[in-house]
């Protein structure tokens, strides 16, 4: 029996596609019978010109400005431009052709700014009911996007309490609410049995020296750099692995600077194993991104969280999760991941309990349960 399946996402940041790529790694790892057959759009990038437009903003400020985000935050969650007109006039068509083409029987968003358009469409397609549809809302601990709530998705699956509880203010009746965990692909679980020297070994690194993970994101924008540049001008008896995400210009800045490096630095740009590159490290130097948090869970990596501008509203909570349970520290001054650093190399026990409470923070099992829920919803006769 075959089933098809239609993720929705978006390259607004990597977190979204991230999470729509581990859905369809589940999809089609689940047997009893049924083949998933999974495809998956860029909504925001296909749909037209203006909604591309819209999410290339969002990527600028990612990158660039970080400290405006929560202007562009406050602006979406107060004028809700996914519910105007315009977008409508592109969104209806774009949609109906993918429906058309695609015929699925399930269909899932991982963005904030698809449910209403979706919703709608399937209402006035007369489709409302008869195709279920699922968000998996992928800001793991509140203080969202108000758009994630709607009240024609049939099922919401969060990753913790904290999401749940503002959905549930939002309007959302608790019986639409699943709280399961992150949907992370396998191979973060999987990672886990191979060993770190090996994967260090692999990069060219000192498989027995301390490993830092210093990762821009998809992006590669942020305060990471600067993080970055305090870093590679300490005297410390550690090894970097710098990830510049798809920034040409700071991969050449950063190879620049790792010739002056008093330690080895490997430097690479967007990668599509980081599953392999977490597993290789002692500690991870990132922003707070929902599913790069959670990976690094499920691969027991304790983080030192970029918090030198303020977390963006969506990644605040996720801060005082790893805060709270010990297994992240915040950096508030570029120049501190210095000492910081310095501190965990000097008290190795402290490291191991943050590596501890990571691995207990992490839900690794998450995807296949999120996979079991999504495989009941897909009616049997269809």
């Amino acid at each position: 029996m075959e089933k098809k399946v239609l993720i929705l996402t978006s390259d607004t940041g990597g977190g979204h596609t991230s999470a729509a790529r581990a859905l369809e790694a589940g999809l089609t790892k689940v047997a009893e019978g049924v083949n998933f057959l999974v495809h998956t759009a860029h909504a925001l990038e296909e749909c037209s010109a203006v909604t591309r437009a819209a999410g290339n903003v969002y990527n600028f400020l990612l990158r660039s400005h970080q400290k405006y985000v929560k202007y562009y935050h406050r602006f979406i969650n107060r004028y809700h431009p996914e519910q105007w007109v315009l977008i409508e006039r592109y969104a209806k068509p774009y949609l109906e052709r993918l429906f058309d083409k695609h015929c699925p029987n399930l269909i899932v968003s991982v963005h904030p700014m698809l449910q209403y358009p979706i919703a709608r469409i399937l209402h006035d397609l007369n489709l409302r009911g008869k195709i279920p549809f699922v968000t998996v809302v992928t800001d793991p601990c509140g203080n969202s996007w108000r758009a994630w709530s709607d009240a024609y998705v049939d099922l919401y699956i969060v990753a913790h309490e904290r999401a749940k509880a503002e959905l549930l203010e939002y309007g959302v009746e608790e019986h639409r609410i699943r709280v399961i965990g992150m949907p992370i692909h396998p191979k973060f679980q999987e990672v886990n049995n191979l060993d770190p020297g090996m994967l260090r070994k692999e990069l060219g690194l000192d498989p027995e020296k301390f490993t830092v993970f210093v990762n821009a994101g998809w992006i590669g924008g942020g305060n990471i750099p600067r993080i970055y540049r305090s870093l590679v001008a300490a005297d410390l008896d550690l090894q970097v692995v710098f990830l510049t995400g798809k920034n040409a210009r700071l991969a050449d800045e950063a190879r620049t600077l790792a010739r002056q490096a008093r330690f080895p630095v490997k430097v690479l740009g967007f990668s599509n194993h980081m599953e392999r590159l977490m597993r290789a490290s002692d500690v991870m130097v990132s922003k707070l991104g929902g599913l790069t948090t959670f990976e690094a869970l499920a691969t027991r990596l304790p983080i030192i969280a970029d918090a030198v501008t303020p977390p963006m509203p969506q990644e605040a909570g996720t801060g005082v999760l790893l805060e709270e349970h010990n297994a992240g520290l915040m950096l508030r001054r570029a120049e501190d991941i210095v000492p910081t650093l310095r501190q965990l190399l000097d008290t190795p026990s402290r490291l191991k309990a943050m590596r501890e409470a990571a691995a207990a923070l992490g839900v690794p099992d998450a995807t296949q349960r999120i996979v079991n829920e999504l495989s009941a919803l897909v009616p049997a006769s269809s």
